[in-house]
């Protein structure tokens, strides 16, 4: 992924309102983000544990999807699997990660959802540089890292689209 700054992230919101977007907490260690190991840029807002955004490649630009997380489920012994890079997490390391719709749609309030690593990790998940916590797991492919990369990419490709409209 090429860097993004926090200018760059501002504008590039699709599902909020100006006034949102100016008051998202963005991350201030953008600098030094590990941009070659990332497909997409996510985080979870620190003063609101509910909130996320994330933010991807498209075309010439970004996308930025301002994210809400529900609220854990009681079967946290379950194992879940993340519908991006399919890494599987017990208790709550995924999340279903709801994003209000552009545009009309997203003023009447309809959303779409997906589950998603709850620390929105999955490009380090899937190379490797990071290790879901006991009791979850890479599952043995035949892909390529090349081959899983362009699968990720894609289904976050095809949510966004969803999303936007």
């Amino acid at each position: 992924m090429k860097a993004v700054t926090e200018r760059d992230i501002r504008a590039s919101l699709v599902n909020v309102t100006k006034g949102e977007a100016k008051r998202l907490a963005v991350p201030r260690d953008l600098a030094t983000r590990p941009w070659e190991d990332l497909d997409f840029l996510g985080w979870r807002d620190p003063a609101a544990p509910e909130r996320a955004c994330l933010v991807t490649e498209s075309g010439d630009g970004f996308v930025a999807l301002a994210l809400r997380i529900a609220a854990p489920s009681a079967a946290r012994a379950r194992r879940s699997m993340c519908s991006l890079c399919l890494t599987t997490h017990t208790g709550d390391g995924v999340s279903l990660m709801t994003a209000r719709k552009a545009g009309p749609e997203g003023r009447l309030g309809n959303s779409l959802g997906t589950y998603i690593c709850t620390d929105l990790a999955c490009s380090l998940y899937l190379r490797g540089k990071k290790v879901p916590a006991a009791g979850g797991a890479r599952l043995y492919e035949s892909l390529t890292l090349d081959e899983q990369i362009e699968r990720t990419v894609g289904r976050l490709a095809g949510f966004v689209a969803r999303v936007v409209g």
